[in-house]
């Protein structure tokens, strides 16, 4: 992967090529930032200049051998850590490389995917994903081998916040005691859920959204949208190009999460407390990447409708059908109850990730939800 298929982001592309042309690569570094901006497509660009044989002003070369390697992302060097899930027909243990067929098969065709992206192509169902404990083990033995071609050995982890406790600790005793010539390259969404050690021992580079004018190039560049489209994707998108290709491509989850938002807050103001119960059980039988989901998605509407009725259209970014439904809606949504809110949402998110039964956190939160909504 070049630094050039990554959009955007020159100023840190910039930085971390003259890391490398000064020779003072940090031995451990987190990439931060929200979704969709490129923080995994940086982390493999990076690692392959920094083992590039020839490398050009800028990028890397392309045609070397470390090159061709990377390009189909099989170099003996690069090593991959992330969430995945163990099959209840599995009889052994789940190590990331039982999944890297289809780990490689979703990055080369693009590394612009969300985790729901990755669960929905594997076919997670109702698992919850994480990096399991005795993933460690594989690392060690992986790190603790000689490079074979390159310089460095690579361990690139995506979403190290889904690390088991167990992994996060042998994690941080290998960063502080790292294997000759190993680069970890983390990549989050949350720092807030990585241990703190782990934190004060890398290097953070906060990744920025994506500037406005490089995402219009990119759309312009693809040639499938006209001018008003493009205007209105970006300033939906805020920095992500990927929340720009959801808002235009059709998005399963999307359709669910906002028809669902729609019909609890429409049964919450009847009062209808059997058609509220009934959508809780709806809700309670999704799989539980799924419900979370929702609880970040109902939390972002939330946060719009809020915005939209304090009259700052400019800073509202919501989808055409999102914002002329919120035209009614949002005067529902006050500074009387978007605090109690968000803590209804925020609680059911956490009751999820605590494997929580489903239907019994769903009917709490619409109950709740039907008291809040008349403030």
């Amino acid at each position: 992967m070049f630094f050039s298929e990554i959009i955007g982001q020159e100023k840190v592309k910039q930085r971390l090529i003259t890391s490398v042309n000064e020779e003072r690569i940090s031995h451990a570094q987190l990439f931060s930032g929200p979704g969709g901006i490129g923080k995994l497509g940086l982390a493999i660009a990076y690692a392959q200049y920094i083992s590039c044989r020839d490398r050009r002003e800028g990028d890397s070369c392309g045609v070397c051998s470390s090159c061709r390697k990377y390009a189909k992302l099989v170099h003996p060097d690069l090593h991959f850590v992330f969430p995945i899930f163990k099959p209840k027909n599995a009889k052994k243990d789940q190590y990331c490389d039982d999944y890297l067929p289809p780990w490689r098969e979703m990055l080369l065709k693009s590394p612009y995917f969300s985790l729901n992206q990755w669960v929905n192509h594997i076919n997670a169902e109702n698992a919850q994903l994480t990096i399991y404990g005795h993933e460690s083990e594989s690392i060690l033995r992986k790190l603790n081998l000689k490079s074979s071609e390159a310089e460095f050995k690579v361990l690139i982890i995506w979403l190290p916040e889904r690390m088991n406790l167990t992994c996060a600790n042998k994690l941080l005793k290998m960063i502080e005691e790292p294997p000759s010539k190993t680069l970890f390259l983390l990549v989050t969404e949350d720092e807030t859920g990585i241990i703190p050690t782990i934190l004060s021992r890398t290097q953070v580079i906060r990744i920025p959204k994506i500037e406005n004018a490089a995402l219009q190039k990119e759309l312009e560049k693809e040639g499938r949208f006209d001018a008003a489209t493009i205007a209105e994707m970006i300033h939906c998108a805020n920095g992500s190009y990927l929340a720009a290709r959801q808002y235009e491509e059709s998005d399963e989850d999307k359709i669910l999460f906002f028809e669902t938002f729609q019909k609890v807050m429409r049964n919450a103001y009847k009062g209808s407390v059997s058609e509220l119960v009934n959508d809780a059980e709806e809700m309670g039988s999704w799989g539980r990447e799924r419900q979370k989901n929702f609880f970040q998605y109902a939390l972002r509407l939330m946060r719009e409708f809020f915005v939209m009725n304090l009259g700052k259209p400019s800073l509202v970014f919501l989808t055409k059908k999102e914002q002329e439904w919120g035209v009614k809606f949002s005067p529902f949504i006050n500074e009387r109850n978007i605090i109690p809110f968000n803590q209804v949402f925020e609680e059911g998110y956490l009751h999820v990730s605590m494997n929580g039964n489903g239907r019994v956190v769903f009917t709490d939160v619409v109950l709740k939800i039907e008291r809040l909504i008349k403030r």
